[in-house]
């Protein structure tokens, strides 16, 4: 029978350039085995909470350029507390134990990649990101 570990590494997607080697740092290492398979998993999910996030905060996203909206990704994971705590939420949660027990060890740096990688991500998915008013099919 299939554990909880089990199904939780199975579900990952393989990132074939997500290289480790006797040289990288611990952090390194989480991040490549880790983190960058939950956050590409979790991919769809991210822009959704995003999409939600844009919608509280009276979409004046779509007000901005498109450097102004990679500006207000950073700006919005990097200062919203309530909204980064919320995006690490939808990583952590699919850790298993032994992985949770190392991210504890070094929550702050591991912290710094996510936030990097999940702002990464959304900047690249950008045009999942506009508004929906003129992105209806006639």
């Amino acid at each position: 029978m299939d554990t909880r570990q089990d199904y939780l590494k199975k579900i990952r997607p393989h990132i074939t350039s997500a290289k480790t080697h006797d040289m990288m740092s611990s952090e390194e290492r989480f991040q490549n085995l880790v983190l960058r398979p939950i956050i590409k998993f979790q991919s769809d999910l991210l822009v959704a909470v995003f999409k939600n996030y844009i919608t509280k905060h009276k979409n004046i996203y779509y007000e901005y350029p498109l450097e102004k909206r990679m500006d207000y990704i950073e700006n919005a994971i990097q200062k919203d507390i309530k909204f980064r705590n919320a995006l690490k939420g939808t990583i952590i949660g699919l850790f298993t134990v032994a992985e949770y027990q190392m991210y504890i060890e070094n929550a702050s740096a591991l912290n710094k990649r996510m936030m990097q990688i999940i702002k990464e991500r959304l900047i690249s998915c950008i045009q999942l990101l506009e508004n929906p008013e003129f992105s209806s099919v006639i």
